[in-house]
């Protein structure tokens, strides 16, 4: 059996988890008597740990809501998953301010972790590998972040000063609906106030935020993160395609994700199944096109090239190409 230390700890972390503990469930989690609990609970209190008795059929004990204990108490598995949230974090790009914040977290989890588990730690980290590159990104800041997470949950109105792509500063009111992580990046879709329209921002782009009195109703329809992916399908760029492509919904997804193109009906589908393949017409925009022809390749599907005819051309080449490599002895 542990030593009477050691439950009082154990006590503690069970009250850390939130919620009222009955004297019961607490005595059968620590394998003592009730009375027993009664005196831990009073070595806890001596120590300026506020422990709160809580009356009535279903009383117990809790601890002061909003408390913070001074220990950060984690086991082994708590303490690995903190780490690797840390460091799969920093290598996606999805983190606040700096990079030393979450160099600084990981280095005191780590200085206090018992020496079985920091060599384990280190055994899994070097071999551990990412199929990508780490991000070389700008992060947002943490006050902005918390800010806009603050609007999104009370639909609040915020303004932010933003600086686009091509460096123009502009003060904005959104009714933003919500914050999306993709590709390593940090993004706030939402309404702009000024011009009736939705819009998605980069947040390591809005240098300040700022909650305004008022409120909105979020809009029914796609949520948060299908608003950014379509959003991103429908930007601006050099080249716009539009294809039809014989297959269903989830083989076209496989190469041409939300993010990059979008679908839409070309066949009535009505008393068919919609898994079903069938005719889908796709548009995406593009600034470049020579990476294209090798996705329709890879999708194996029918398809027609209804525009740009440059698309036609490419792909015709790299058929050219294909065949003549084939034809080699």
């Amino acid at each position: 059996m542990s030593r009477p230390a050691g439950r009082v700890l154990t006590l503690l972390e069970l009250l850390q988890s939130g919620g009222t503990r009955t004297v019961a469930e607490l005595a059968d989690r620590l394998g003592v008597e009730g009375r027993t609990v009664r005196r831990y609970v009073d070595q806890l209190i001596d120590l300026d740990v506020p422990v709160e008795s809580v009356r009535g059929r279903y009383g117990g004990y809790r601890l002061a809501p909003g408390y913070r204990l001074p220990p950060l108490m984690l086991g082994d598995d708590e303490a690995l998953a903190v780490l690797l949230g840390l460091v799969a974090g920093r290598r996606a790009g999805l983190t606040t301010t700096e990079l030393t914040a979450s160099e600084t977290a990981s280095a005191k989890i780590r200085r206090v972790l018992p020496k079985h588990l920091a060599r384990r730690l280190d055994t899994l980290l070097e071999a551990l590998a990412f199929t990508d590159r780490p991000g070389e990104f700008d992060t947002p800041d943490a006050g902005v972040l918390l800010t806009l997470a603050d609007a999104v949950r009370h639909r609040r109105p915020v303004s932010i000063r933003y600086t686009d792509r091509d460096g123009r500063p502009s003060e904005r009111t959104l009714h933003a609906y919500g914050i999306v992580a993709h590709a390593g990046r940090w993004y706030v879709t939402g309404r702009d106030a000024g011009i009736g329209e939705d819009r998605t921002f980069r947040l390591d782009r809005i240098a300040d935020a700022r909650t305004l009195p008022g409120s909105f109703e979020a809009p029914a329809g796609p949520g948060p993160a299908e608003r950014v992916l379509s959003g991103f399908a429908a930007a601006g760029y050099r080249h716009e395609v539009t294809l039809r492509i014989h297959g269903t919904a989830e083989q076209i997804r496989a190469r041409l994700p939300a993010g990059v193109a979008t679908l839409e009906e070309y066949e009535p589908t009505a008393g068919r199944d919609p898994a079903a393949e069938r005719w889908l017409r796709v548009g995406l925009r593009a600034e470049r096109l020579d990476w294209l022809p090798p996705v329709l390749a890879a999708l194996d599907r029918p398809f027609v090239i209804e525009r740009p005819d440059e698309l036609r051309h490419l792909v015709a080449a790299l058929a050219d190409r294909l065949a003549s490599y084939a034809r080699r002895s």
